[in-house]
């Protein structure tokens, strides 16, 4: 097979004995041909090798972040590993040990190798030295619902086929095969049509001919693209997608691993939902011991008043409709974009990847708001698991400088598809607002017309009804105390979802330009800001003196506590389920915000301080 393609170099692994593997039924044969390969990878336990369900690990709580779990955020930022020398970064560090992270387990190094660890780490921003004592083939534990692991699905020769397509730039050696290696051992053969690697200008030595000879050793075929200069994530995954020979695509990052049973669950809902982006639960990969950790599945993709990509917790309404059936897929207004599934023919019909998004960011919103609007969806298979190392800051260069890129990109997505809201973006981003001067994105308005798409007052209405954004018939600006001219602010501090949580407090009013001062205030009741938090105060039954009345800045719920009246006439906030009133404590802290009985004091009077936002 050739493809012709001036600026890519293609090579294809063999696809070694494929017909055997389908054909033959006998875990002996099976185990016979995995010998053959065997030692190229290093040794985990076998048991699992081949797809079979582990249980969760004993202790493995012990390895979540204390406050639950970490959040994907929208925008990895960090700078690029100076004080590397050539050396070090072109030598593949790979030395597996027997059993190191086995079933997820974390990694431990040992003090003398701190050092070591620590001069390493930079180069991925992980910890590169546990990464490279784990074999390829590590055992990972099966984390899905127990009515996963029992759900029958439709006959497997009746899925679509899946070309998987992984992008990566001078990945680490293990991390980038064990990729591959997880997908290979827990994948029906029969379903996984090749797996498809591109190279987008990686500069290190073993990720050439020594790559190209490493995955000559995999039982489905694996094809290298090599770009000749870098061109981002977006370009590479459409170099990829082009070439990819089965119906369905298959998205990954490069530092991933597929756990057990994740991809019957994605393709058996494509099936029956052909127009939409499915994506799997992603899991935690710690990027300090490389442990196997179990993500919140009660969780959704959006985004916040910056357009950063933010998991946040589903509402009441949602969870509701969750009861009937957990384990059955449910919409999410966004994806992540690292990782999702989609019929390859409806990917290009809709219009695949914005081309002039430069290297990465923005992409992921940018897909999302054009399915939905689009006639598409978005959904979230829980059956199916995948781990994704999370880094806090990035090891890559952006060329042409990373706030010009990313703001770049995120201009052409709210030009495109934000309609109104891309006055109150560009409003509070002013750096974003100049990029999106002289943009030209007239093909991608013609294919918003042809594809005959809704605007975003329908995406927020229909598909996030939940949103914090202001629009017409909601309050948004400061809720200031008209007796201390202080403003109502929300903390900083980091609650389970990554999101800003604690108690209600007083500051200084800030000014018309900075968000962090604002609140939203629906027809429904709901005081609202930034990341999806709102104003909280406890339940009748919990009321009980000034400590227990304190209101504080939660995740919203959707629960009546959550829920506000404010009279103009007598400018107070009534707390609707207890009938108390917005007060500040009388305490020596006079910044906080408490509920007390409704009275005439004018420390209940409060003034929504309207702000513009379009």
């Amino acid at each position: 097979m050739k493809f012709i393609n001036t600026n890519l170099d293609f090579k294809c692994g063999r696809w070694r004995n494929r017909r055997i593997l389908i054909l033959c039924g006998s875990l002996v044969t099976i185990v016979l041909l995995w010998t053959n390969f065997y030692s190229s990878i290093g040794s985990s336990t076998s048991d699992n090798s081949w797809g079979v369900n582990l249980k969760l690990a004993a202790g493995q709580r012990e390895w979540q972040d204390s406050r639950g779990m970490r959040v994907v955020v929208g925008h990895y930022i960090g700078p690029s590993v100076d004080n590397a020398t050539k050396e070090m970064m072109n030598k593949n560090y790979f030395a597996p040990e027997q059993n190191a992270g086995h079933d997820g387990r974390p990694v431990e190094i040992a003090p003398k190798e701190l050092y070591l660890m620590r001069r390493l780490f930079p180069l991925h921003r992980f910890n590169l030295l546990a990464s490279d004592r784990i074999p390829l083939n590590r055992t990972l534990p099966d984390v899905r619902r127990p009515a996963c692991k029992t759900k029958v699905y439709v006959d497997e020769e009746s899925l679509p086929e899946v070309s998987v397509i992984i992008v990566f730039h001078n990945e680490a050696w293990s991390t980038l095969l064990r990729t591959v290696w997880s997908v290979v051992l827990r994948s029906p053969h029969s379903l996984l049509s090749e797996i498809i690697l591109v190279d987008d200008a990686s500069d290190r030595d073993f990720l050439k001919e020594e790559l190209d000879k490493a995955v000559l050793e995999l039982p489905v075929p694996v094809h290298i693209i090599r770009l000749k200069t870098r061109i981002g994530l977006v370009g590479a995954r459409l170099a990829g997608a082009r070439v990819a020979v089965a119906p369905v695509l298959l998205f990954l990052d490069a530092h991933c691993e597929a756990a057990p049973g994740f991809l019957v669950p994605l393709l058996a809902h494509l099936r029956v939902s052909p127009r939409s982006a499915v994506c799997p639960i992603i899991d935690i990969i710690s990027d300090e011991t490389l442990a196997y950790i179990k993500s919140f599945e009660l969780h959704w993709g959006a985004f916040n008043w910056n357009l950063h990509f933010r998991w946040y917790t589903l509402g009441n309404s949602e969870l509701q409709k969750r009861k009937k059936d957990m384990t059955a897929p449910f919409p999410s207004p966004a994806m992540a974009g690292g990782l999702f599934a989609i019929m390859k023919e409806y990917f290009f019909e809709v219009g695949a990847y914005d081309e002039k998004m430069k290297i990465w960011g923005g992409e992921n919103l940018e897909l999302s708001f054009r399915l939905w609007q689009c006639g598409g969806k978005v959904e979230i298979v829980p059956c199916s698991h995948i781990g994704h190392i999370f880094r806090k800051s990035s090891p890559y260069s952006f060329p042409g400088g990373m706030r010009e890129i990313l703001s770049t990109n995120l201009a052409r997505m709210a030009l495109v598809w934000m309609d109104s809201w891309v006055d109150f973006f560009f409003k509070f981003n002013p750096e974003v607002g100049l990029q999106a001067r002289g943009q030209n994105i007239t093909d991608r308005l013609i294919l918003r017309e042809k594809l005959n798409c809704k605007n975003f007052e329908w995406y927020l209405k229909n598909v996030w009804p939940q949103h914090f954004f202001p629009q017409d018939g909601r309050f948004f600006g400061r809720i200031k105390h008209s007796e201390s001219e202080k403003c109502m602010k929300k903390p900083v501090s980091k609650g389970v979802l990554g999101q800003p949580m604690g108690s209600a407090t007083l500051g200084i009013c800030l000014k018309d330009e900075d968000l962090n001062g604002m609140f939203v205030m629906t027809e429904e009741g709901i005081i609202m800001t930034d990341e999806s938090i709102c104003l909280d105060a406890p339940q009748k039954n919990e009321f009980e003196g000034e400590k227990k009345g304190a209101v504080k800045v939660m995740g919203c719920s959707g629960y009546p506590r959550q829920k506000w009246s404010y009279n103009e006439k007598t400018y107070q906030l009534q707390h609707a389920s207890t009938g108390q009133c917005l007060d500040i404590s009388t305490s020596s802290d006079t910044s906080s915000i408490v509920l007390r009985t409704c009275s005439t004091e004018k420390s209940q009077h409060w003034i929504l301080d309207s702000v513009a936002w379009k």
